[in-house]
């Protein structure tokens, strides 16, 4: 729609006479496009990009839509005009309607009891009732990766061990890692499936997206021991690293579906696919094997072309030496093509959601430059997006300022997250010191005093035409959710029980509302089962790298952990030197000197083991 209406004159020139034309950058603004998604969805029955709404003066909505072409859009402008001229009361009662349906959110009261375990076993159930047996993930075309819930059933497999629950998990995540949505050249995740076997993607990369499913693959690493999921890991981050890096530590959101061929046409994934006699110019006499490999085939299986895959052989992603050798040197041809474009605006958000991941995996694969990464990126958002104790939502080195836009909730929630993660993995105390303003400023700015949970935008913001709470778990964590999880864990390791009473009142305010559709709310589920599980706290003291390598030796996502540089904490008060302390809501075990010890303490303490 941008080529064939607004880059039109025609249709400029109209739109400019009629209207005061305002762009919004849905990533840089997802409050103000929640509010008209909203009501898009509320009028017509359905939502999408792109999406052009026409407002009030005072921004109220009164219609909208998706995608109009030329010819429709100019008749809907003309229409739109003389019902704004001549029929202000319909207008009047579109927009009261809207306006009530808008709000509907910060409506929404607690639960006052409910039962955590049924909540969870009802969002399972669903999940598995979603189930596609035979390509893995849930539902159908187009397929999202829905690393929330995988997450959520990999926390059920580590309690129970059943064939079922691994099945779901390890079918969804080979799958995707064998499809044409993963770059198997290149490492990278793109953004969806237009298709039910992950063959065909829509060939964008978004930051989240790697962000989500690095720390996915890092966990399923962690419980099944497969080393294709950390083949994944390693690609993926390793692509993070070159690609999407700016030089002063920053992430960059995305690159585009679109680049030029060979002939300097623009189509979506010319720079990933290849035929035949592209792969036999690079490979020569290897390519037989390379096509092989990689199912690239004479008709090709997207419009003429191939796309590499190895969904013929799920489970046999890891690569012999041989075609090691051949991915490199077709990487190698495939760099000199023009590049997908890059958005090259740096999100608080995307970036701490990383920035966790990051911090994951560097500790599950013992890989200190990922931990480094990690430190530089931590320390690029504390240098450029904080503003004080408050955060900006938006960086662009060419931006004057190159920050911008009052942070919302969900960058918030993801820096407190980001930054507890930082500190366990570091054992930096800054972190936590970074957490904490960050949790605070949450609070007093974002907090709703009445029905509880987090508002979307401050307090001291710009103020839209309604106030709206983030609480559905879409293609990235709501901020209610994530928030619970972050105070949560962030509590446990401070000992301030207010991060811990908000963190009850939003899961409290969730349980009312998830049952009506659980899979929108995994993440949700992830953080009412560590609040149901109860968290286990770990203090490491003095020098003991064997203890902390046992700790990290296994997942332990209701766990948090301790070590390094002290804090304000009832954790580390009178502490003996050099051992290892496992606790619950700060009462401990007795305090184990060895790995035997600490093994013994956690089988009886962690549910992880």
């Amino acid at each position: 729609m941008a080529h064939e209406c607004f880059e039109d004159t025609e249709v400029a020139d109209m739109m400019n006479s009629l209207f005061v034309n305002v762009k919004v950058d849905r990533e840089e603004r997802p409050d103000v496009d929640a509010i008209y998604m909203d009501a898009v969805q509320a009028m017509t029955g359905r939502g999408g990009w792109p999406m052009t709404v026409f407002l009030t003066p005072t921004g109220e909505p009164f219609y909208g839509g998706t995608y109009f072409p030329k010819p429709s859009f100019m008749q809907l402008m003309d229409g739109i005009t003389q019902v704004w001229r001549d029929k202000q009361d319909d207008v009047a009662q579109n927009v009261t309607a809207l306006m009530e349906a808008l709000g509907r959110t910060a409506l929404i009261s607690p639960a006052e009891s409910y039962d955590a375990d049924a909540l969870l076993v009802t969002g399972l159930k669903s999940v598995a009732s979603n189930f596609d047996a035979t390509w893995g993930g849930f539902g159908t075309a187009p397929k999202f990766p829905s690393t929330f819930a995988i997450d959520l059933l990999l926390r059920a497999y580590v309690e129970r061990k059943d064939d079922i629950t691994r099945t779901m998990i390890q079918t969804s995540l080979d799958a995707m890692a064998a499809g044409g949505i993963y770059d198997h050249l290149g490492g990278g995740f793109a953004r969806y499936s237009v298709d039910t076997q992950w063959l065909v993607p829509h060939f964008e990369k978004m930051l989240y997206d790697q962000a989500l499913l690095v720390r996915v693959y890092t966990h399923a690493w962690q419980v099944f021991g497969e080393d294709r999921y950390a083949q994944v890991v390693d690609e993926t981050i390793t692509y993070l690293l070159r690609d999407l890096t700016h030089s002063n530590g920053g992430l960059f959101s995305a690159q585009d579906a679109d680049s030029l061929d060979e002939n300097g046409h623009s189509h979506e994934g010319a720079f990933y696919t290849w035929t035949q006699q592209q792969v036999s110019d690079v490979l020569g006499a290897d390519s037989d094997a390379a096509n092989q490999w990689w199912d690239i085939s004479e008709t090709g299986n997207f419009e003429g072309v191939s796309i590499p895959n190895r969904l013929s052989l799920r489970t046999q992603i890891l690569r012999p030496d041989d075609i090691e050798a051949m991915r490199i040197r077709l990487f190698e041809s495939r760099s000199r093509r023009p590049m997908p474009g890059l958005d090259n605006k740096v999100l608080t958000e995307w970036n701490a959601m990383m920035l966790a991941s990051l911090c994951e995996a560097a500790i599950a694969f013992d890989r200190p430059d990922w931990l480094s990464a990690a430190r530089r990126n931590g320390e690029f958002l504390l240098n450029n997006l904080r503003d004080g104790h408050r955060w900006l939502r938006s960086w662009n080195d060419n931006g004057t300022p190159p920050a911008r836009h009052h942070g919302l909730a969900h960058d918030y929630v993801q820096v407190v997250d980001a930054m507890t993660r930082l500190a366990e993995a570091t054992g930096e105390a800054q972190w936590i010191t970074a957490a904490i303003t960050t949790a605070d400023a949450l609070i007093d700015h974002f907090w709703d005093p009445v029905n509880g949970g987090f508002f979307t935008s401050p307090n001291d913001g710009e103020q839209l035409v309604v106030r709206q709470k983030d609480l559905m778990d879409n293609a990235t964590p709501s901020a209610n959710s994530s928030g619970a999880l972050a105070l949560l864990r962030l509590g446990a390791l401070t000992g301030n029980n207010m991060y811990h009473d908000h963190a009850q009142q939003i899961l409290a305010l969730l349980a009312g509302v998830a049952n009506s559709a659980p899979t929108a709310f995994c993440n949700y589920l992830l953080s009412l089962h560590t609040y149901h599980v109860g968290i286990t706290q770990i203090v490491i003291t003095g020098d003991r790298p064997d203890l902390l390598a046992h700790v990290r030796s296994t997942w332990r996502p209701t766990a948090v952990i301790a070590w390094g540089q002290t804090y304000d904490s009832p954790l580390w008060q009178h502490r003996a030197p050099h051992l290892a302390y496992v606790c619950r809501d700060y009462s401990c075990n007795t305090p184990s000197n060895t790995v035997d010890d600490l093994r013994t303490a956690l089988t009886t303490t962690d549910s992880s083991g």
